[in-house]
């Protein structure tokens, strides 16, 4: 009988890891060794996915999945846990999680079943924690996550608990709020006061944007890739003129800009 690809994988990584003949570099990582290549290759999915491009997502799930064997087989040689503890937690996290699916729950509103959810993984968080300790309902967002991703986590917990404002007027008046005190900062000339406040407008920029039911780290994202696709066809322009953009003045790179808007968008 033929092995599945799955288990095709495990043994393939198996070999790779073994010390009588695997390969040198496999056998010497660990966890936190293959913490940048875990982030990157989560980032790849992401980037395949925004470009459409579904032959390279097929290949960029699997160098995801590889992460995922390779941690395993690592836990495994440990005496930890294997690929097959790991699947199984996942599916049983994937039915506890879902009781309108798999059980009885009926959720009226998307509301209510995300509440539900925030309700299910507090527990869960809660059953793990040690006695000792103390519970927020803010444990469990990983500390190195993106900034932007680790600020809407905060704020979707605090918001499942009560702590937001009920509708979005009163955010607009706060971002009008901190990028004023963004200019007073600037204007007292103290470095360390501008870092702060800079950050309490972006906070309450994603404030907003989770008002606005928009993701922030997508939207910026977008955001990047437009600035990007702008500032090139800015380079375009003027490297077809024999010049350097150091030698334009601002306001024939900001005609430029102008220009770049109008022949991007209508493509």
């Amino acid at each position: 009988m033929s092995l599945s690809n799955t288990e095709k994988l495990l043994g393939i990584m198996a070999q790779l890891r073994s010390p009588d003949g695997g390969c040198a570099w496999d056998i010497e990582q660990d966890f936190y060794s293959l913490i940048p290549y875990t982030i990157e290759e989560a980032y790849e999915v992401a980037d395949a996915i925004e470009r459409g491009d579904l032959d390279d997502l097929r290949l960029e799930l699997g160098d995801l999945l590889l992460q995922v064997v390779f941690h395993s087989r690592i836990a495994e040689e440990r005496g930890l846990f294997d690929f097959e503890q790991v699947a199984g937690s996942i599916a049983e996290k994937l039915v506890r999680r879902h009781p309108h699916v798999f059980g009885d729950a009926v959720y009226q509103s998307d509301e209510e079943r995300k509440q539900a959810w925030e309700q299910a993984k507090l527990e869960e968080r809660q059953s793990k924690r040690s006695a000792e300790l103390p519970d927020s309902v803010l444990d469990g967002v990983p500390g190195n996550l993106p900034a932007l991703v680790q600020c809407e986590k905060i704020q979707n917990r605090a918001a499942s608990h009560g702590f937001d404002w009920p509708e979005v007027l009163p955010v607009f008046d706060k971002v009008t709020e901190e990028l004023e005190e963004v200019r007073d900062a600037w204007e007292s000339g103290d470095q360390a006061h501008i870092q702060e406040e800079i950050g309490d407008l972006l906070l309450v920029a994603v404030n907003l944007a989770r008002h606005l039911k928009v993701n922030p780290e997508i939207a910026l994202r977008e955001s990047t890739k437009k600035f990007s696709a702008r500032f090139q066809y800015i380079e375009k322009h003027v490297q077809e003129s024999g010049r350097d953009l150091r030698d334009c003045k601002l306001a024939e790179l900001d005609a430029l800009w102008n220009q770049a808007k109008q022949a991007l968008k209508k493509k």
